[in-house]
């Protein structure tokens, strides 16, 4: 069933566009920042100029953004191109009754559908890094270090459990919606207030319940922000960003607000791999259980549902 689903997929118009937007968006990234690697790396105040691998990924002249902004953009859409059909087209062409007929139980149906989109996603992912790598090494002839080669499998996990959250939701519309036009408006509409309209009415609601920060101790206002950066967390996007953030920036050493106090006798240097990483576990365990979560819906949902025609 997984080699099927994964024909279906490979076989498709839409993923193809949109493999091709994506990788076109790495290409023109790639392109910018080796253009300007060598002023990156040049610039000694920065903690982070030995990470040549990582500067491939962040580093831009500001004309377009750096790769993972884009893919903050582009994997949602990704995801819901691989699940807002993956029951109501089934049962629209009558192949889900003809399926359900023979000895395949419902739950061995539902992770084939998110098995296969997974491995496609990750087939293209690790495909893409093992370009940026080989492209790295023609034109610098710098060899990868460990901790970069690990924060770059980070990403690509980080990247995989982002798409793999938008599948599972796309699947939860597919099962509530007849119409695989429905869900994939759904879907988009869900994307589209989480990346454009969740931060203006986060901004909102505080400016109306919250006092004036212009009136707040320091402590206080610590605590006013420390609310805004947990509320907008509430967006998987956010929770991305935050950790992709961290994993190829080593110099990021908090995701909030720090004190002078905090900040005093902190020596300016990369943070290593396992700083990092402990800075960014909520965000990943945040996005792992509302994709654990969606799925889990989907399940319940797709166990009660009446398939027969």
């Amino acid at each position: 069933m997984v080699h099927k689903e994964m024909a279906d997929h490979i076989h498709s118009w839409r993923l193809s566009i949109l493999i091709a937007l994506i990788v076109l968006t790495f290409t023109a990234s790639m392109y910018v920042s080796l253009g300007h690697i060598r002023s990156a790396v040049a610039d000694t105040k920065d903690p982070d100029h030995l990470f040549l691998y990582l500067k491939l990924l962040t580093a831009t002249d500001n004309s377009i953004p750096p790769f993972h902004v884009f893919l903050s953009f582009l994997a949602p859409l990704l995801g819901i191109s691989l699940g807002f059909d993956a029951v109501n087209s089934e049962q629209n062409n009558g192949t889900l009754t003809r399926l359900m007929a023979q000895p395949v139980y419902r739950d061995n149906f539902l992770l084939a559908k998110f098995v296969s989109a997974l491995l496609i996603v990750s087939t293209l992912f690790i495909a893409l890094a093992l370009l940026m790598i080989g492209g790295g090494l023609l034109f610098t002839g710098v060899r990868m270090e460990p901790a970069e080669l690990l924060r770059v499998v980070g990403f690509i996990a980080i990247t995989i459990v982002y798409v793999a959250f938008w599948v599972s939701l796309s699947v939860v519309l597919s099962i509530l919606f007849k119409q695989a036009a429905t869900s994939a408006l759904t879907a988009i509409g869900i994307w589209l207030f989480f990346t454009i309209f969740f931060q203006i009415v986060i901004n909102l609601v505080v400016r109306a319940v919250m006092p004036d920060p212009a009136y707040l101790t320091q402590a206080e206002l610590i605590r006013y922000n420390d609310v805004i950066l947990n509320l907008l967390r509430i967006a998987p996007n956010q929770l991305y960003s935050d950790a992709v953030t961290t994993l190829l920036m080593p110099s990021v050493r908090s995701l909030g607000p720090v004190t002078m106090e905090q900040m005093a006798g902190a020596i300016p240097a990369p943070l290593p791999l396992k700083e990092s990483v402990m800075i960014v576990w909520p965000q990943v365990s945040g996005m792992l259980a509302a994709t654990a979560g969606c799925f889990a819906l989907a399940y319940s949902l797709f166990m009660r549902r009446e398939i027969r025609s």
